[in-house]
């Protein structure tokens, strides 16, 4: 399978970004000229016809300069307390920048309970069909200003396979910190190799995950990535693990040239996304 004439096909796609990938290394402010260019691509992704769904990390970390904390908090409260103020900036920032390519965002807050509900799984379902129907750009984060550790999700990454299975989307893009999944850690040893193609996803990749993150910015690791592989492959969506550091790689990977791992889309009839949610955890 030829990925350029593949990739440039997709009709709907969901796009993953971290907070290590938002925010200066040296200082964690906001770097503005990435999220120019990231509200860019996903436009430009609009413009070629495609359903596009942003799910964003970053409401803890900005809120957390805004208030002053030089530190990730420790405490629920504390979290609570800076994704309540770092969303709404997160949100103004976001709404500005698309405005300005004429086009229009909304905000989608998940918690768990809003997938293990059937009630408001469906309300959730809904309100991103008709989001796409009026071609709405929907930002999607977890809702950390209530959301506790039973009804937490626990990384945007799991989130974001959820929000791909949900939505029935063909292509689920994860812009990481790493450039892909290597047969090693490759910050600790030289010789590991980027794995660049899954076509079947395995226990033998699954065990391949480091439970760790470079960054105490975000939360989610290599193990947090191939889960949400698992959801996104056994609902029939393909995924890619991409380096974000520089955000112009979307426009790279719809034209299927890239540096990144591909893992194949394997629809699993027996796969009960609802059952996972509930008991994957």
């Amino acid at each position: 399978m030829n990925l350029h004439d593949y990739l440039k096909y997709k009709k709907r796609v969901v796009v993953k970004i971290g907070s290590s990938s938002l925010q200066h290394a040296d200082n964690g402010e906001l770097d503005l000229i990435k999220l120019e260019k990231l509200v860019r691509e996903l436009c430009d992704l609009r413009n070629r016809g495609m359903d596009v769904c942003l799910v964003s990390s970053g409401a803890i970390a900005v809120g957390r300069r805004a208030i002053g904390l030089t530190e990730r908090p420790s405490e629920v409260s504390t979290k609570q307390a800076c994704a309540a103020v770092g969303q709404a900036r997160l949100m103004m920032i976001y709404q500005r920048l698309f405005s300005e390519y004429s086009q229009v965002a909304s905000q989608i807050l998940m918690t768990k309970y809003t997938m293990v509900n059937e009630t408001t799984r469906e309300n959730a379902r809904n309100c991103f069909e008709e989001l796409f129907r009026l071609g709405i750009i929907p930002i999607v984060n977890e809702n950390d200003t209530i959301s506790t550790y039973e009804m937490h999700f626990g990384d945007n990454d799991t989130l974001s396979a959820i929000v791909t299975s949900l939505t029935n989307a063909d292509l689920l893009i994860l812009l990481s910190d790493i450039d892909g999944l290597y047969t090693d850690d490759p910050r600790s040893n030289p010789d590991a190799v980027l794995i660049e193609r899954i076509d079947r996803l395995d226990e033998h990749y699954m065990e391949m995950a480091k439970d760790t993150t470079g960054s105490d910015v975000g939360t989610g690791g290599m193990a947090a990535k191939l889960t949400a592989a698992r959801i996104s492959v056994h609902s029939g969506a393909d995924m890619i693990i991409a380096n974000g550091k520089d955000v112009g790689i979307l426009h790279e990977i719809i034209e299927g040239e890239f540096k990144g791992t591909f893992f194949k889309g394997q629809k699993n009839v027996d796969f009960d996304l609802n059952q996972y949610i509930k008991t994957g955890f």
